[in-house]
């Protein structure tokens, strides 16, 4: 099935999303790979102020290329979302809606994922220079000392993604493979 979604996620338009489904994402999204989520997760633990209220957003593991001019960013492909596995957990019990990477994820994020109603994304490794055509706007809001890796917020129309996890645990990675058993 295929699906227009905007951003922020809501809990009924995660609901109606099935692992399998292609959805094109429209609105705003943010960037984190391991370093920005490891001082998430600090500033988390700390009980300091985040970059951006987590409630309801899609979070992109990517760490961009710089823009050539006259782009608005460089080639933006997903980096592997298991290196956020140690700290996606508590972000979604604190609200995020969505996650977009590529690869596998542990038994702690699908068990989140499915407690909090998220969902977990896929972009196409290797097309990053494709998804680039969709972010139509970046801005870095924290961590700019991190280069490639600094949390931006990206504004994104049509992006376009896999659900490889849904809200009820449904992983693409398991059905696709048992569909050609």
């Amino acid at each position: 099935m295929y699906h227009d979604i905007n951003t922020p996620l809501t809990d009924d338009v995660v609901i109606n999303l099935k692992a399998g489904d292609t959805v094109y994402i429209t609105g705003t999204i943010y960037t984190a790979r391991d370093a920005a989520h490891k001082r998430i997760y600090n500033l988390i633990i700390e009980g300091k102020e985040l970059p951006f209220d987590l409630k309801n957003q899609t979070i992109y593991y990517v760490g961009p290329c710089p823009a050539k001019p006259g782009h608005v960013i460089g080639s933006a492909g997903p980096t592997t979302s298991g290196r956020m596995d140690a700290y996606a957990p508590k972000l979604i019990e604190l609200g995020l809606k969505g996650m977009i990477g590529k690869g596998l994820r542990s038994p702690e994020v699908i068990s989140a994922i499915k407690t909090y109603k998220s969902v977990y994304l896929g972009a196409t490794g290797g097309a990053g220079a494709l998804l680039a055509k969709s972010i139509v706007k970046e801005e870095v809001i924290a961590f700019p000392e991190l280069g490639a890796e600094a949390v931006r917020k990206l504004e994104v129309i049509k992006f376009p993604a896999i659900v490889i996890i849904d809200c009820f645990g449904n992983n693409l990675y398991e059905t696709g493979r048992q569909s050609f058993s």
